[in-house]
């Protein structure tokens, strides 16, 4: 059974059909990556997934159990957290109390100082800057703080939406690395990335999204021999 298994879901903004019976599956350990361009449909999928956004047909399923009955709060209980599109950190709170707002969710916080360090030995920067206000922080930074927050909340599946977005090169491959030591410490991970060749330089698997429909899966090995692909979204001729 997968850990996350999306059936024909049909997600609507209003009139506008944003994901036309979506299907996809995230097997426990792996990296699937989710590619595709501007307005494909990328972020709504990791939307429907939260309950932020809810379907109007099709199920989710997380570990068999549909999640339609339970609110976005819930889904978080239950090991689903999202780092969202933008950061979407705190920008008037210290590094500490965004990391602290990941663990809301959680009942038992006995282990709050074991996990401040093992994400201060992910991101040593953020110890530095445990006391700053967020808002103050580079992009790049900022980031780091998103994951971390997102780590918090003790997750059993990490959905990224964009984690490159608007980071300078050197930043985006350290960023990956991460991802990457997140996904071997145990985490699963839906990763959203318009990046393509960062994104399928990591996964296990991809997808590949148009304007609301899956037109591709394969392995990445597969997916970076596509033609479709190595032209659409590779950059290559």
């Amino acid at each position: 059974m997968p850990m996350l298994e999306i059936e024909d879901i049909h997600t609507y903004y209003g009139n506008i059909h944003a994901l036309k019976g979506l299907s996809l599956s995230v097997e426990k350990g792996e990296i699937v990556t989710l590619i595709g361009g501007n307005g494909a449909g990328k972020t709504t999928t990791l939307r429907s997934i939260t309950g932020l956004h809810k379907p109007r047909q099709g199920k989710v399923y997380l570990d068999g159990e549909d999640l339609e009955k339970y609110r976005a709060h819930q889904i978080v209980s239950k090991g689903v957290s999202m780092v969202p599109e933008g950061r979407g950190i705190f920008s008037r709170l210290t590094v500490a109390e965004n990391l602290d707002l990941g663990a809301y969710s959680r009942i038992d916080r006995s282990n709050d100082n074991q996990d401040y360090e093992r994400i201060f030995s992910l991101f040593p920067r953020l110890k530095e800057r445990r006391k700053q206000v967020a808002g103050t922080l580079s992009g790049g930074e900022q980031q780091m703080l998103a994951i971390g927050r997102a780590l918090m909340a003790h997750p059993r599946l990490m959905l990224m939406d964009e984690p490159s977005m608007g980071l300078a090169p050197i930043l985006v491959e350290s960023i990956f690395e991460t991802i990457k030591e997140i996904n071997e410490e145990g985490t699963t991970i839906l990763l959203v990335e318009q990046n393509a060749l960062m994104a399928l330089s990591i996964a296990n698997r991809g997808y590949v999204l148009q304007t609301g429909e899956i037109v591709l899966q394969d392995t990445v090995a597969n997916l970076q021999k596509n033609e479709m692909v190595q032209k659409a979204y590779l950059g290559m001729e």
